[in-house]
């Protein structure tokens, strides 16, 4: 049996990284990831890898798209103004359907605001930040062990979906440490993406039905198709035929929308007999969890609903668990989530918001739960 062993949430990340077989790295240092890069630069090359370091972070996430194409399982990592810097190509990503990871450890801003200290401001960025409709896959982890977990999930949801996946980490869960066992490499779920299996003259890489995404052949392996961040038919060549654009459109949604009981994930905890019930994610989880057991500890009954899934937002369950109970929304921001959460439950909340740089301490939540009117 595996001994656990002391990990960073960033180190969780990298490892996670290559057991779900990503063998591709571009990236930009920048304040909390860093040892994300540092970590894959040693480890790639030594497995047949490969580590760029980028000059910035809009290069950076071409170059993960072009290595995607190839057939390499890519990813970058960044955060604050670096993930700003991304969302053109992440927006080419989305139409182009190419599968990645994009790894944000969120940290203060706006702009370059306080590289050290924790925050969870890119929320809202992660769903809206590139423009256009367009869907989007974000993972919130609270915990080094299910960071590692987390990295797989993303890049498995990438390559089957063919989609950009964001993994939302936060300066916390980043830069803590804690015991994890790693699982060996034959028990991790490894997903690899469809690729075709027709004769190269007959692809076709958008040719999909809605719901679904065509298979994704390898460049260099006799199957030429046109790459273009131009709305395309089935053939990938530019259209602006409406019925052609409007389907197109529509099937990019309906390929996630139509699969969130494999994509969203959600935690909850003692939500059965609460009264109250707090809504948290990422680090602040975890000072939620140490407020609802010192508000057991005064007779008060609260539960937790933690979103794993961050987008799509898990909304069904949300509303099952938050039926009859009232709503505390705790978030390292001044209220991203709490309106999508007031947007699903069609009521006021209650929102415990801090943006001083600082983890949030259990008892600012802890008062919140007080002040709840039996």
């Amino acid at each position: 049996m595996a001994k656990p062993k002391l990990m960073q949430g960033n180190e969780a990340c990298v490892a996670g990284a290559l057991a779900a077989g990503v063998d591709f790295y571009a990236g930009y240092p920048i304040t909390p990831s860093t040892e994300i890069a540092e970590l894959l630069a040693e480890k790639l090359p030594p497995s047949g890898g490969r580590f760029i370091q980028m000059e910035d972070e809009i290069a950076s996430m071409g170059a993960i798209i072009g290595a995607s194409l190839t057939g390499r399982k890519a990813m970058t990592a960044t955060s604050g103004p670096g993930f700003s810097l991304k969302q053109e190509n992440l927006g080419y990503a989305v139409i182009t359907e190419v599968p990645c990871v994009v790894v944000n450890v969120q940290r203060a801003g706006p702009s370059t605001g306080i590289p050290t200290a924790p925050a969870q401001g890119d929320v809202m960025q992660a769903r809206w930040g590139t423009h256009g409709d367009h869907p989007a896959i974000a993972l919130s982890p609270s915990s080094v062990s299910e960071t590692f977990h987390l990295t797989v999930r993303a890049v498995n949801l990438s390559e089957k979906y063919r989609t950009p996946v964001i993994l939302l980490l936060d300066e916390i869960v980043g830069h803590m440490r804690e015991a994890i066992v790693l699982p060996e490499r034959d028990q991790v779920e490894i997903v690899n993406r469809a690729r075709p299996t027709c004769d190269p003259a007959d692809y076709l890489p958008n040719d999909a039905p809605a719901g679904a995404s065509a298979p994704l052949a390898d460049f260099g392996t006799g199957y030429p198709y046109h790459v273009t961040g131009l709305t395309h038919d089935r053939a990938g060549f530019t259209t602006s035929k409406a019925n052609e654009v409007d389907f197109f459109i529509r099937r990019l949604h309906s390929k996630i929308d139509d699969h969130l009981d494999d994509i969203c994930m959600w935690e909850g905890i003692q939500v059965e007999d609460a009264d109250v019930l707090i809504v948290a994610y990422g680090g602040t989880a975890r000072s939620a969890k140490a407020a609802m057991k010192l508000a057991r500890a005064e007779g008060k009954k609260v539960g937790i609903f933690r979103p794993i899934s961050i987008w799509p937002f898990p909304g069904d369950a949300l509303l099952k668990a938050a039926q009859g109970k009232e709503i505390i929304v705790a978030e390292m921001n001044l209220g991203q989530l709490s309106l999508e959460v007031e947007r699903i439950v069609k009521r006021d909340i209650i929102g415990v918001f801090q943006v001083d740089g600082q983890p949030m301490e259990p008892n600012r939540i802890l008062e919140a739960i007080r002040g709840v009117k039996a």
